[in-house]
């Protein structure tokens, strides 16, 4: 029986040992512990374009370039203090020298060696680092140019959350004025069709905003533990008038669940998922119920409506898409709610299903966390009874806006109404009009004026002048969930532009009476 032997190591040849390295993907290259090379394999030659005999005997410094050989030396002599297997310069840009005088960046892995008589050898393999090193920095390019593109869109936003809706702010307010003075039918009747194609006007803007809020990041949850039944009050209240135009039946179950998320962002979404089942039901109810369960609510908003037919269901969560509504006909709304409601539940990480019959109706559920009851929960934030302010008969208002024609049409409309006005336009202008007028009844400025300054600092230095915390109502063009933030006290009321002429109008008659 024969056995197989290897071949005797004293057999491997400097010659073998060579044609193995030349046969390696690296460039390799061996220096002893002065940086002398003693020997490179043939892949120097396609790296570097160096014949190896030609740069053996040479400093290992020679295929750097000139900027980095000092240093070299330097980080050469701790290597050999310290040797280990480990990559040369880990985070660095390395650069090695082509023989034309061109640089190519590398990649160098280094190895210690035991040589002949106890001589410490170093061996490098350098790979060209060029695609490499082009695809970091087309990752970087592409980073940097994505972050200015989130930059330039929060600007956009911050910019067309108060510029866009100012003039839109200007139209319902005149609008809102001249329905209070003309008598000719016919003249009103235009104005009233102009009040709902701004109100349209005013909610196709506000969706496209929010949608753009959502995909920019702009917008943060706030997880709270709130009442369930509280929230659903304030939409009994909302569109309980718009369902009774319809002739419907808006049913909305009595709850004392808690649940724990953003409040604001949660009743979004229901105003959006009610809104839309008032939208597509002709006739019959509406219904909005809690069911808990024992870590999660579950919201439902049921209609009876026109349902979705099981092929469309994938589609309702696009922009712009209406069930059974063709996209070259007269529409009511523009198919942006549900959009926006799949946003906010990603955001707030949420679950919301749907199921519908044709002809029958769709139910909407949402669900989310249970919250815990708080021995303060969800008292009203309706302001305290304080100072009265002046005579019934003509109660006085300090305005505050930067705009001049957002400024005249509110002080118009006010005036038709009956009010005293003073106007303002910066906070020095509001302070002296303050310190004049003490009896002011109630403020109302715009969050954002010139040069800085804001609708908070009004509120402080007109309330400082006068000597009380009067009321004060907040106008911004941010209709976020960052809207809660703007309010200091209960006796400041955020509301969002654009505001028609009969919400300012009742919000004024509100904060008198109190």
């Amino acid at each position: 029986m024969s056995v197989f032997s290897c071949t005797e190591p004293d057999m491997l040849t400097a010659e073998l040992l060579g044609e193995a390295l030349d046969s390696a993907p690296d460039a390799i290259v061996l220096t002893d512990s002065s940086g002398c090379i003693l020997f490179a394999n043939s892949q120097i030659t396609v790296l570097l374009g160096y014949p190896p005999a030609e740069i053996v005997g040479q400093s290992i410094e020679t295929l750097l370039p000139q900027r980095l050989r000092a240093r070299h030396v330097v980080h050469r002599g701790r290597y050999g203090e310290r040797p280990s297997v480990r990559p040369m310069g880990t985070g660095l840009d390395l650069f090695a020298l082509r023989k034309d005088g061109t640089e190519v960046p590398v990649e160098i892995s280094l190895s210690p060696i035991r040589g002949g008589e106890g001589r410490e050898l170093i061996a490098a393999a350098l790979r060209d680092a060029t695609e490499r090193r082009k695809n970091r920095l087309e990752l970087v390019e592409a980073r940097e140019a994505a972050d200015r593109a989130n930059q330039a869109k929060s600007r956009f936003l911050t910019t067309a959350s108060h510029d866009l809706r100012q003039p839109l702010q200007a139209l319902a307010l005149l609008n809102g004025a001249l329905r209070r003075m003309v008598e000719d039918p016919t003249a009103a009747e235009a104005l009233a069709q102009q009040d709902q194609a701004i109100g349209a006007m005013g909610r196709l803007l506000n969706a496209l905003l929010d949608i753009s809020k959502l995909e920019s990041g702009a917008i943060h949850p706030d997880p709270t533990d709130f009442a369930v039944g509280a929230l659903f009050e304030e939409l009994r209240k909302e569109f309980a008038g718009l369902a009774a135009s319809k002739g419907l039946e808006l049913r909305i179950a009595p709850t004392a669940d808690h649940a724990h998320s953003d409040r604001g962002l949660v009743g979004q979404v229901l105003r959006n998922l009610v809104s839309n089942a008032i939208k597509y039901t002709a006739h019959g109810t509406v219904e909005l119920r809690c069911a808990a369960g024992p870590r999660t609510l579950q919201i439902h908003v049921r209609d009876t409506g026109i349902g979705i037919p099981a092929d469309q269901l994938a589609h309702i969560y696009e922009e712009f898409y209406q069930v059974g509504v063709a996209s070259n006909t007269s529409r009511e709304g523009y198919g942006l709610g549900l959009s926006i409601v799949r946003r906010l539940v990603a955001l707030l990480q949420l679950k919301i299903e749907v199921h519908s019959e044709p002809a029958r109706g769709s139910t909407f559920t949402v669900e989310l966390p249970r919250g815990i009851k708080r021995t303060a929960d969800d008292r009203s934030t309706t302001a305290s009874p304080g100072v009265r302010s002046a005579p019934a008969s003509a109660p006085l208002v300090l305005l505050v806006d930067d705009d001049a024609s957002v400024r005249s049409a509110t002080a118009m409309l006010l005036k038709v109404e009956g009010y005293r006005v003073v106007l303002a336009s910066s906070v020095a202008e509001s302070l002296e009009q303050a310190k004049g007028n003490p009896g002011v009844a109630v403020l109302i400025t715009d969050y954002h004026l010139r040069d800085g300054e804001t609708g908070i600092q009004v509120i402080g230095a007109v309330r400082k002048a006068v000597g009380r915390d009067l009321q004060a109502v907040l106008i911004t063009g941010d209709t976020s969930s960052s809207v809660r933030d703007l309010r200091p006290d209960n006796r400041v009321h955020p509301v969002s532009k654009p505001i028609d002429a009969d919400q300012l109008l009742s919000l004024l008659k509100t904060l008198l009476s109190l």
